[in-house]
C-alpha cells in the first residue's frame, strides 16, 4: 500500500504545480477540527459508539460541541467524557472541564451507549460538517452549551440493565453458617441494589450447578426453607432489588472445560434461575477458568433466559492484570452481554497499577484506582467496572479499608477529584458502582458500607 499512496501524492503535488504555475486557482481543503465516528461494539439491539475530535488546524480549540441526530427508533443511553443535551432525536454532546482544550494535531474523543440499529446522522462539529469544510447554510442552534451536568439517571440501553440503577451497589449474602451474623434474604439492608446469593456448588456432573437452603444456616436462623427463600427473592424483587446466583468461591469447584460442561452448566442455570426467581448469574471462580467454554456456557444462557439476564463477576486481583488471562479474556469476550466485573481489590498483596510505573499497596486509594484503571483502559466500559471492597473486620485477611476509602476512589475514577498521588489518564462518569463481601459482614459491622457507600454511589454523575 505504501509504493501506491507516494506515487498519488507525487502525482497530486505535481499537477498541483502544474495548475498553479498556469495561473489556475486551486480550492482550498478543509483544515480545521473534524470528527469521526464509529460503533466500538454491537450486540444486534444496541451499540456502543465513539467519536473522536481532531484539531487539524493550526490553532488550539477552546471548547467544541458535536451534534448529530438518531433515526426514530434508536435512542440513547449512558456516555461519558462529555455533557449532553437533547431535544428529541438531535443529540449534542460538549466538551467537560478536562478535555475543552485541543491542541493543534491533537485528538480527543467521547463515547456514549445506544440502544436500536440505527446510527448517528447529520454530525455538526462547532457549527460545521464533522469531516469539515463550509458550515452548513442553516445556522446551527444558538442555544449555549450546558454549564451544568445533565440528568445522571439516563433511559435503558443495551446490554440489558436488568433494571438496576446506572450505579450500584452489590452486597453478597451467606448461604452458610459462619461467625458474621446469620440473615434472611429479605432481611438484606434496603442499600443493597444487587445481592449475590453464595454459592451454587457443583455436582459429580461437570459443569452442573445445584442449590439449595444450607442445613447450617437454616439451623442457624431457626429454620428457613428453600420455600421461605424464594419468597424472600420476590419481596427483594417488591423492592425494587435484584437478586443473582453467585457461582463458585474461595472453595468452589464448578468446572467449565469443554462443549458438554458448557451445556451443563446453562441448562442447570437456567432451571435454578426459573425455580428460584434468579435475576442472573455471577463467576466467582477462584480456581481458573476456561474463558472459551465459560463464554460458550453464558451466551447459550442467556439465550436460554432472555436478554434481561445479569451476568456479573468477581475476579480476584490478579485475575484482571492482563487482558490476555482468562478471567479478563472471558469479560472481553462477552463485553456485549457482560452486567458488571466487581473485581476483589483485597487479599492481594501489592500490584502494579495501569502505569506500569510502581507497585501499589493494597488497601489504599491509589491501589484501588490505579488497577481499576487497568479495566477501563484495556476495553472495558466504565458501566462494566465495580469496586469490590470487604466490609470491615473479618471479612477479608488484608485489604480491608474504611468505606471513605471506597468512596475517595469512585470520586477519582468518576471525577477526578480526591485521588491519592496516582490519577488515571482520564475520568469515567460511567464507572458502575461498588460490591462488598458481605452483606452478613457488613451488617455485623454496623452496616458501615452501605450507609456510607450507598447513599455516595448516588451522587456521582
Amino acid at each position: 500500500m505504501k509504493p501506491a499512496r507516494s506515487l498519488v501524492l507525487s502525482l497530486v503535488t505535481a499537477l498541483a504545480a502544474t495548475l498553479g504555475a498556469a495561473g489556475v486557482a486551486l480550492p482550498a481543503f478543509a483544515a480545521g477540527p473534524t470528527a469521526s465516528f464509529v460503533k466500538t461494539a454491537d450486540w444486534g439491539s444496541g451499540w456502543e459508539g465513539k467519536y473522536t475530535i481532531t484539531n487539524g488546524g493550526s490553532s488550539t480549540i477552546n471548547g467544541w460541541n458535536l451534534a448529530f441526530d438518531l433515526p426514530s427508533g434508536t435512542t440513547l443511553g449512558s456516555y461519558w467524557d462529555a455533557l449532553l443535551t437533547s431535544a428529541g432525536q438531535r443529540h449534542t454532546f460538549t466538551n467537560r472541564s478536562w478535555n475543552g482544550t485541543i491542541a493543534p494535531g491533537a485528538s480527543v474523543s467521547f463515547g456514549f451507549l445506544a440502544s436500536g440499529s440505527g446510527s448517528p446522522i447529520g454530525c455538526q462539529l462547532n457549527g460545521a460538517a464533522c469531516g469539515g469544510g463550509t458550515p452548513p447554510t442553516t445556522p446551527p442552534p444558538t442555544t449555549p452549551p450546558p454549564t451544568t451536568p445533565p440528568p445522571t439517571t439516563p433511559p435503558p440501553t443495551d446490554p440489558p440493565t436488568g433494571g438496576l440503577p446506572k450505579h450500584l451497589l452489590t452486597g453478597y449474602w451467606h448461604n452458610f453458617d459462619n461467625p458474621a451474623v446469620e440473615l434472611r434474604l429479605r432481611d438484606v439492608p434496603n442499600e443493597y441494589d444487587l445481592v449475590a446469593v453464595a454459592f451454587a456448588e457443583a455436582t459429580a456432573t461437570p459443569g452442573a450447578l445445584t442449590f439449595g437452603i444450607d442445613p447450617g444456616l437454616s439451623a442457624a436462623l431457626g429454620g428457613y426453607t428453600d420455600v421461605d427463600f424464594t419468597a424472600d427473592v420476590r419481596a427483594l424483587h417488591s423492592r425494587g432489588k435484584r437478586v443473582i446466583l453467585s457461582v463458585g468461591g474461595e472453595t468452589g469447584r464448578v468446572t467449565v472445560n469443554n462443549a458438554a460442561s458448557a451445556t451443563a452448566f446453562a441448562d442447570t442455570a437456567a432451571a435454578l434461575i426459573a425455580r428460584y426467581g434468579f435475576d442472573g448469574i455471577d463467576i466467582d471462580l477462584e480456581n481458573g477458568l476456561n474463558p472459551t467454554y465459560m463464554a460458550q456456557a453464558l451466551r447459550a444462557l442467556r439465550a436460554k433466559v432472555g436478554a434481561g439476564l445479569i451476568i456479573a463477576m468477581a475476579p480476584q486481583t490478579i485475575d484482571m492484570q492482563n487482558p490476555a488471562g482468562g478471567y479478563f479474556k472471558l469479560a472481553l469476550d462477552i463485553k456485549d452481554i457482560l452486567t458488571v466485573v466487581n473485581t476483589q481489590f483485597y487479599n492481594s498483596g501489592a500490584m502494579l497499577g495501569c502505569d506500569q510505573n510502581a507497585a501499589y499497596g493494597q488497601g489504599t486509594v491509589n491501589f484501588i484506582v490505579a488497577l481499576a484503571c487497568i479495566q477501563l483502559e484495556a476495553g472495558l466500559r466504565p458501566d462494566q467496572v465495580g469496586l469490590g471492597l470487604p466490609a470491615g473486620p473479618g471479612a477479608a485477611g488484608g485489604g480491608i479499608v474504611a468505606p471513605s476509602v471506597v468512596n475517595a476512589a469512585l470520586d477519582c475514577l468518576a471525577r477526578g477529584t480526591n485521588c491519592g498521588s496516582f490519577r488515571p489518564p482520564r475520568t469515567y462518569p460511567g464507572i458502575r458502582g461498588a460490591m462488598t463481601w458481605s452483606v452478613n459482614w457488613d451488617v455485623s459491622n454496623g452496616n458501615g458500607f452501605a450507609n456510607t457507600v450507598g447513599p455516595h454511589l448516588d451522587t456521582l454523575p
